[in-house]
């Protein structure tokens, strides 16, 4: 009876070390992957993976094409955290998806543009012209939130961040609204008057914002790009890694250096 006790002690408690030693393994967790968009967001990555590599974290970094997998493949295990979007298009994602995923820093905001090949100025754009916009709802919004604020249509006083053409109750231009993938409408724009375009999109595409947009929203706005984790992983000791490599000193002056002032630093 003794022994039977001595033995199962024994064996309780290596379970007990097994399950600690797990559990310190993953909090301290030296190899990551994170996925971003192509562009300026994997450009910043690149960077921020040097600077995690002095501090024992390595990065691998996973490019995607659109904004709808990176926080599918986050929710699924397949990434440990992306860089890519901004609070109001998380917040939308987790309503519809019920993703367990959130905020974990800031990271840069990219001041959308308004692109045109057939025009120099918005005040050319003529009636009926047809115009590109996002056809994700945070993003579709943020665009018709700038054409209000430039004067070129007036929204419900209720539309909010997630405004669609549907909220707009004067379009003295008639503009003809096409709604595209945030990805497709730089490659669209021989088919369009003028389009809005994510800069991340646009740069990824030879435009310059600074010169090449004929209009630029305001670098104050909601639209902070975030790094996102899984609700699970707060609080462990790679994300403090990660966020600490992000935010130094080397990847500010690379944004500032590489970009000129059309992604903006947001730490």
């Amino acid at each position: 009876m003794f022994s039977k006790r001595i033995l199962l002690q024994s064996t309780l408690a290596l379970a007990a070390a097994a399950t600690f030693s797990g559990a310190a393994f993953a909090q301290d967790k030296n190899s990551i992957k994170v996925g971003v968009t192509a562009g300026p967001h994997a450009q910043i990555m690149e960077q921020v993976k040097k600077v995690a590599e002095k501090d024992g974290l390595k990065i691998q970094i996973i490019e995607f094409g659109d904004y709808v997998q990176p926080n599918a493949a986050l929710s699924a295990g397949e990434l440990d955290a992306n860089s890519y979007q901004h609070r109001p298009y998380l917040d939308a994602q987790i309503k519809d998806r019920g993703y367990k995923i959130g905020w974990a820093a800031d990271t840069v905001n990219f001041p959308i543009g308004i692109y045109s090949k057939k025009i120099k100025k918005l005040e050319d754009l003529q009636p009926g012209a047809k115009f590109g916009i996002p056809n994700d709802p945070t993003n579709g919004g943020r665009v018709l939130l700038l054409l209000q604020s430039l004067g070129l249509v007036k929204l419900k006083d209720n539309a909010g961040l997630k405004a669609t053409p549907l909220d707009v109750i004067s379009n003295p231009k008639k503009l003809r609204f096409v709604e595209l993938d945030a990805a497709q409408l730089p490659r669209s724009l021989d088919d369009l008057d003028a389009s809005a375009i994510n800069t991340n999109f646009a740069i990824s595409a030879g435009l310059n914002p600074k010169t090449d947009a004929i209009a630029l929203e305001a670098a104050k706005n909601p639209y902070v790009n975030i790094l996102v984790i899984r609700d699970t992983d707060k609080g462990k000791a790679w994300v403090g890694k990660l966020i600490s490599a992000y935010h130094s000193d080397e990847v500010r002056k690379f944004i500032d250096t590489q970009f000129k002032g059309s992604v903006i630093s947001a730490f």
